[in-house]
């Protein structure tokens, strides 16, 4: 590539935010609303369960399915239009909040059209500024034609489906006296026979080993983020997880990265938390106030991602896999800029691997993600009125952290941090 052309795609993605974020307070108080929208509100339950939890358990489970299927039919999943499927749905999810999840999809039988509208209507002064308005038109043409990325919304179907099961196996035991509860558990496993089609489906049904992942990744549902201070709405690992992958795809279609840098963003995002099943939400204080802490902790990481994740995954994913938890030479670490074509490269300039070719991913941005995940989480809280001395801390220092290093790609992380701030809390 010419430095002349290096020298215009810098130029290029300094002026991304002249005219402003496309990630916005607003935007994110609607992705974060998923948070606070409980399911199954009508059974007794141990715990609350979340829209947010359900889509992160949804979004995993999908990228196992399309992963599999991909492998075993040459590609017929396109990651990217099964990326922004998923998005897509979330959003009509969220914005549809009271309507339970059966008569949800009743309605979407009877009257999808007249409910999409009204859907569009409820989001368009708030997406309309996304990429000028791109975002908005192939959010409303996926939700007017349901021949647009067919395939992946089968998909999404069947991974909202393993993720329904799941939650209900928690519900069941704790609702076995009521009389309708074996009718809805009868409803719920006929459904199974509506995805036989994809392969992945089969091999969750017989394999044990991957049917663990799924379980794994479900159980991050139930550690909760800052554990050691009360905090509204609660947040698990698990939809971090998902908020985070969210916020680095907003991200990357504002750099305009390159279609597989966007789904290496998006996935790496989405499981940069995994291992934490296996190690627990270990707080950063903790890991680096004690010397050495830190590396004996990743030394043990990597040692049970090994033992309990990729010997569960299919064979033929774990390249891909590792390269997604941050694996390589002997090392974890999610967090740095990389390209990955025969072997995984730590580059220092991704603007000149922004071809799809090069398999680049955004680590540096995705720590810069994770951070404002972790200041919205706790400025929020803080704006309920639930104000901690570990919130205030910790806000002060994600917001030290990121005036130091503020711009990512020409994305200023340091400026929507006060934006966010001066939208809740002034």
């Amino acid at each position: 590539m010419s430095s002349l052309l290096k020298t215009v795609q810098r130029d290029s993605l300094s002026q991304t935010n002249k005219k402003g974020h496309t990630i916005t307070p607003k935007l994110i108080e609607i992705i974060f609303g998923a948070a606070s929208m409980g399911r199954w509100n009508d059974y007794p339950r141990f715990m609350e369960l979340t829209e947010l939890d359900k889509q992160a358990h949804k979004f995993i489970i999908a990228y196992l399915l399309a992963s599999i299927e991909n492998q075993e039919k040459q590609n017929s999943i396109d990651m990217y239009n099964l990326i922004e499927s998923g998005i897509f749905e979330f959003f009509r999810r969220v914005i549809v909040t009271d309507i339970r999840p059966d008569v949800f999809h009743d309605v979407l039988k009877k009257k999808e059209a007249e409910l999409n509208n009204w859907v569009i209507d409820k989001l368009t002064p708030d997406l309309k500024e996304i990429v000028n308005g791109e975002f908005l038109k192939k959010f409303t043409s996926y939700l007017k034609d349901s021949n647009i990325n067919k395939k992946e919304r089968e998909l999404l179907k069947a991974a909202s489906y393993i993720a329904t099961k799941w939650e209900f196996n928690i519900i069941y035991h704790s609702s076995s006296f009521l009389p309708n509860i074996d009718r809805v558990k009868e409803s719920i496993d006929q459904e199974m026979e509506d995805y036989y089609n994809f392969i992945g489906i089969q091999k969750l049904s017989l394999n044990q080993k991957l049917s663990q992942v799924v379980d794994l990744a479900g159980r991050l549902r139930f550690q909760k983020r800052w554990a050691q201070t009360p905090r509204v709405p609660e947040t698990s690992v698990l939809g971090h997880m998902l908020f985070v992958s969210l916020l680095s795809y907003f991200y990357s279609i504002e750099i305009k990265a390159c279609k597989q840098r966007t789904i290496n963003n998006f996935f790496t995002a989405l499981f940069h938390d995994l291992p934490e099943a296996l190690t627990r939400d270990i707080i950063s204080p903790v890991k680096y106030s004690v010397p050495g802490l830190d590396e004996i902790l990743s030394e043990y990481e990597i040692i049970k991602v090994n033992e309990s994740i990729l010997k569960n995954v299919p064979k033929n994913i774990v390249k891909e896999f590792s390269f997604y938890l941050g694996l390589f030479d002997d090392k974890k670490d999610e967090f740095l800029d990389k390209i990955f074509i025969d072997k995984i490269k730590i580059v220092d300039d991704l603007s000149i691997y922004n071809e799809d070719k090069y398999n680049p991913v955004d680590g540096k941005a995705l720590k810069s993600c994770d951070r404002i995940s972790a200041f919205i989480e706790a400025t929020l809280s803080i704006s309920y009125g639930i104000k901690s001395k570990e919130l205030i801390n910790g806000k002060t220092q994600i917001l030290h952290a990121l005036e130091k290093n503020p711009k990512v790609n020409g994305f200023d992380f340091y400026s929507l941090a006060l934006d966010i701030q001066k939208e809740f809390l002034q």
